[in-house]
């Protein structure tokens, strides 16, 4: 992934923490090491500033288009494209029982682990020159891509100010391949449902039925 990223003009010293973007968590509780979701953390909102920059200084759409435009941008459909651009599934880390299932959910977690780490080796401008020529040819060619859900019910429920809230009801399965069914609690109620594969698709799923259901 090192050489990957040089091509881009990107360089990486802490090795290390460019192992642990690009490691599952079924590979470091085997290996007892590091994994990759604090990173990722670090990297949504690294993706999520240069993105709404580029919106806000690149289109005269209103708050909330640009609030919709950036969340289909972001979704976890877009995050495997750009990551598929970069060769990157090739180089996570998973544990045995995860190597058949390297799905787009961790494939568009790594890719943001990867932008923290290049935000926190290089800074601002080179994470944001890398996010331009990976990410904004997608905006700019209008490629479709789902909406991010959760994004889109967040701030709505900010602007009236409630709560809101994800509960994971019911996980069943073996461990490689578990069923997670979360609800989205909005100021304590039930307003959502989903079930999938992942607790990050089931929350977007969950994330859909809520604002679909708000928006009527």
């Amino acid at each position: 992934m090192k050489e990957k990223l040089e091509s881009y003009g990107i360089e990486i010293k802490n090795e290390e923490l460019l192992r642990i973007a690009l490691t599952h968590s079924s590979f470091s509780n085997e290996h007892n090491t590091k994994n990759y979701e604090r990173l990722e953390f670090l990297g949504d909102a690294v993706l999520e500033l240069v993105t709404s920059e580029y919106l806000f200084l690149n289109t005269n759409y209103k708050e909330g288009d640009m609030s919709k435009i950036r969340a289909s941008y972001v979704c976890e459909e877009a995050l495997d494209a750009y990551a598929k651009d970069i060769d990157l599934k090739k180089f996570i880390l998973v544990g045995h029982g995860q190597k058949k299932d390297v799905n787009a959910t961790i494939v568009a977690d790594v890719f943001e682990s990867v932008l923290a780490v290049i935000y926190l080796e290089c800074g601002l401008e080179v994470v944001k020159k890398f996010i331009f020529d990976t990410i904004i040819p997608y905006i700019e060619k209008k490629v479709q891509f789902k909406y991010d859900y959760k994004s889109l019910l967040q701030e709505m429920v900010q602007t009236d100010k409630k709560s809101l809230e994800y509960v994971l009801v019911e996980e069943t399965g073996p461990a490689h391949k578990k069923t997670f069914t979360i609800e989205v609690h909005i100021d304590g109620m039930i307003y959502g449902r989903g079930i999938a594969g992942s607790k990050k698709e089931a929350e977007q799923r969950a994330a859909k039925d809520a604002y679909q259901k708000s928006s009527r």
